[in-house]
């Protein structure tokens, strides 16, 4: 877990909910479990110890951006996931990175659906979260995918939405 900043210098807590969310549906597609309270619980509670987080505003909001994140991603999968393949060139959900595809799908959901995030926010926190995680072959791939979305998306790409 290297990309989170250390307590003394946090990111911001949306931040830190895109990396969780990432990191915990990671964390689900590998080992194939469900999504219950106490697998949260138990997710959250490890995070916090390996990021060496307090539990203070900062990871409460974080982790209560994390779980709308999760809800979000796994309510919607299969829209989400149809973006990353009707973007995606040719390339099979399998052929992905475990890793790259959860951060995909993070992005995706917020450009979809988290209408007072700018999809250009989004993205640059998939990249960034990419170059930590991923490494940095993989965010050209990811920047040229989810620009894609984003150019495919009937709203601004730098300014929040309104709610419809």
């Amino acid at each position: 877990m290297s990309g989170t900043q250390q307590q003394d210098n946090p990111v911001d807590s949306r931040s830190l909910g895109r990396e969780l969310a990432m990191q915990f549906l990671f964390q689900q597609e590998l080992n194939h479990c469900d999504a219950t309270e106490a697998v949260f619980t138990e997710f959250f509670e490890q995070s916090g110890q390996s990021l060496d987080l307090k539990d203070n505003r900062y990871f409460r909001k974080g982790r209560e951006y994390a779980m709308s994140i999760i809800a979000g991603v796994l309510e919607n999968l299969k829209e989400i996931d149809a973006q990353i393949l009707a973007h995606s060139q040719k390339w099979d959900l399998k052929r992905m990175a475990i890793v790259d595809l959860n951060i995909m799908r993070v992005a995706i959901y917020e450009m979809l659906f988290v209408l007072e995030v700018p999809p250009v926010v989004s993205i640059n926190e998939a990249v960034k979260i990419t170059r930590d995680y991923s490494g940095e072959s993989s965010c050209a791939f990811m920047n040229g995918m989810l620009n894609a979305v984003k150019d495919s998306l009937a709203r601004p790409a730098r300014k929040a939405a309104s709610k419809p």
